[in-house]
C-alpha cells in the first residue's frame, strides 16, 4: 500500500489558486527548453515525432490491458442481507424547478429502509423558483429541503459541503437533477461497504446514457457518441482500474462514500469544477481504496453542440485544475498513483489536444497524394501507430457499449474521429477558460425526459426502458 498523505488536504488540494509560482516556473522552463531544442538541435523534430508515436503506442497497449482487466466484474452482493446502516442522499440543484417533480418521483423509488434514509435537496438561497417548487411538492418523509446560504464560490461542491456538515448517515451518495438511479443501488453499496474493511472509502456506480430530455433539439450523432463514450469509461476503464487497485476520477454523480472518510478529507474542493475527479485521487493519497458497483444510474445526454460543448469544456478545465493541484506535492501518491493520473486525466487531455490535428494530418496527406496521383509521403510508422490507437479506442468503446446496452454500429465507428475532433475544440475553450475564468461553473440545463415512445424514433433506439440493465 502506498504511503499516507502527510500534507493537510485543505492546504495542498484546493483549486482556488490554479498554479503555484514553482509550477509556472517549471512550465516556462519546459517551454523554453522545447523551443530551444527545435532551434539549435538538428533532428529535434524527428525525436519529438518519435516520442509522440511512442506515447500513442503506450496508450494503445494500456487500452488493451484495461479491456482485459475489465472482464472481471464486481462481486454480486446478497442484497437481502444488507446491513442496517443509516444512508444519506444529497442532491445539489440550481435552476431545476422544471425537472424537480421527475427527480423526486425517482428518488421515492429508492429501495432502502425508510427509517434509515436521510436525504437533502441542497438549493441555493438565490434560487427562489426551485425552492418554491420543492416546498410545493409532496416529498418522501426522509427527504427535506436544505437552503444553502450565499457564499463563494457558487458551485455544486460548495453546496455538497454544506449538506455534508448536516447529514446523519454512515454512508452518503450524491445524485444529479437528471438522474434515475437503480432502486437497489444503495443496498448494493451498503452490502459492499459491510463486506470490506474500512480502507474501502468510495464506490462508483456506472452511469449509462439513454433517451433525451424534452425541449431540446434532437442531436442523434452527439447523443450516440456521448452514450458510447460513457460506456467506455464506466463499463471498461473504471472497473479495470478498480480491479487493478488503482485510483480513478469519479463520475459527477452516484459516488458512494463512508461519511467518516469524506469528512476526514474535508469534503469536496469547492473551487474545482470537476470536484469528482479531484476527490478520487485524494481518496488514494489517504491510503484508502475505491471500487465500482453493478447497479447503474441512468442519465440523458446533454444535447446539441451548444450544450455539449460547455459541459465538455468544464470537464477538461477541471482535469487541468486537478492535475495542477495534485502536482503541488508528491506525498502519498506513489508511482502507481501517478501512473493512474497519467493514464486517465493526462491521456484524456493529451488526446483532446491533438485529436483534430492528427485526423487532419492523415486526411490531408492522403488527399494531397491522391491529387498528385502518387503514394502518400506520410511516414507509415506514424500512420500505423495512429490507426492502431484509433482501432483500440473504437474496440474499447464497442465492448463498453455492448455491456451498457447502448447502440454502437459501424456508422458510429466511422463517425468517431469527427466526435474526437470536437474534443479538440473543447480543449481549446477549456485552456482559455482556465486562464480567464478558472472557477466559472458551466451548468447544463435539464428538462424532464421524453416518454419512451417519443425517444426511440429520434435518437436511433437509445435505451428508453429504465428497468433495462446490461447483460
Amino acid at each position: 500500500m502506498h504511503g499516507r498523505l502527510k500534507t493537510r488536504p485543505d492546504f495542498a488540494f484546493n483549486a482556488r489558486r490554479t498554479a503555484t509560482g514553482g509550477q509556472l516556473t517549471i512550465l516556462l522552463l519546459l517551454l523554453i527548453g522545447e523551443l530551444a531544442a527545435f532551434v539549435f538541435l538538428p533532428g529535434a523534430d524527428r525525436v519529438f515525432a518519435i516520442l509522440i508515436q511512442f506515447s500513442f503506442l503506450i496508450v494503445m497497449v494500456w487500452r488493451l490491458a484495461i479491456l482485459r482487466a475489465s472482464r472481471t466484474r464486481p462481486p454480486t452482493m446478497p442484497l437481502d442481507e444488507a446491513p442496517r446502516r443509516r444512508y444519506s442522499v444529497i442532491v445539489a440543484l440550481y435552476d431545476e424547478a422544471e425537472v424537480l417533480p421527475q427527480l423526486v418521483e425517482r428518488l421515492s423509488r429508492i429501495d432502502y429502509p425508510v427509517d434509515l434514509l436521510d436525504g437533502y435537496l441542497a438549493l441555493e438561497a438565490r434560487d427562489e423558483a426551485t425552492i418554491a417548487a420543492a416546498r410545493a411538492l409532496d416529498l418522501p418523509s426522509w427527504l427535506q429541503v436544505l437552503v444553502v446560504p450565499p457564499g463563494r464560490p457558487s458551485t455544486k461542491p460548495r453546496a455538497l459541503n454544506h449538506a455534508l456538515s448536516r447529514i446523519k448517515g454512515d454512508f452518503v451518495t450524491i445524485y444529479d437533477a437528471e438522474d434515475d438511479p437503480d432502486p437497489l443501488q444503495l443496498r448494493e453499496a451498503a452490502a459492499r461497504f459491510a463486506a470490506e474493511d474500512e480502507t474501502l472509502a468510495c464506490l462508483q456506480a456506472p452511469l449509462r446514457i439513454r433517451g433525451r430530455q424534452g425541449g431540446k433539439k434532437p442531436s442523434p450523432f452527439l447523443d450516440r457518441q456521448f452514450a458510447a463514450e460513457y460506456a467506455a469509461l464506466f463499463e471498461i476503464a473504471l472497473p479495470a482500474l478498480a480491479r487493478m487497485g488503482l485510483p480513478f476520477p469519479l463520475g459527477g454523480t452516484s459516488n458512494h462514500f463512508r461519511v467518516s472518510a469524506l469528512r476526514a478529507m474535508g469534503g469536496w474542493d469547492a473551487w474545482n469544477v470537476t470536484e469528482d475527479a479531484d476527490l478520487g485521487f485524494r481518496v488514494w493519497r489517504r491510503g484508502w481504496r475505491m471500487g465500482v458497483l453493478t447497479r447503474p444510474t441512468y442519465e440523458t445526454p446533454p444535447g446539441p453542440l451548444f450544450l455539449w460543448l460547455p459541459q465538455r469544456t468544464r470537464w477538461l478545465k477541471g482535469y487541468m485544475q486537478t492535475i495542477m493541484v495534485h502536482t503541488r506535492t508528491f506525498d502519498g501518491m506513489g508511482w502507481r498513483g501517478w501512473w493512474a493520473v497519467l493514464m486517465t486525466l493526462g491521456a484524456a487531455l493529451s488526446a483532446a489536444a491533438v485529436h483534430a490535428f492528427a485526423v487532419s494530418w492523415v486526411m490531408l496527406a492522403f488527399l494531397f497524394a491522391a491529387m498528385a496521383q502518387q503514394p502518400p509521403q506520410t511516414p507509415w510508422t506514424g500512420v500505423a501507430v495512429l490507426t492502431g490507437g484509433a482501432a483500440t479506442a473504437v474496440l474499447t468503446t464497442l465492448v463498453g457499449a455492448r455491456r451498457a446496452g447502448v447502440p454502437y454500429g459501424w456508422k458510429d465507428m466511422l463517425g468517431a474521429p469527427v466526435y474526437w475532433s470536437l474534443l479538440t475544440l473543447a480543449f481549446g475553450h477549456a485552456f482559455i477558460r482556465l486562464i480567464f475564468e478558472p472557477h466559472r461553473w458551466d451548468k447544463t440545463p435539464h428538462a424532464p425526459d421524453l416518454p419512451a415512445n417519443e425517444i426511440l424514433p429520434e435518437t436511433g433506439a437509445l435505451i428508453a426502458d429504465s428497468g433495462r440493465t446490461a447483460a
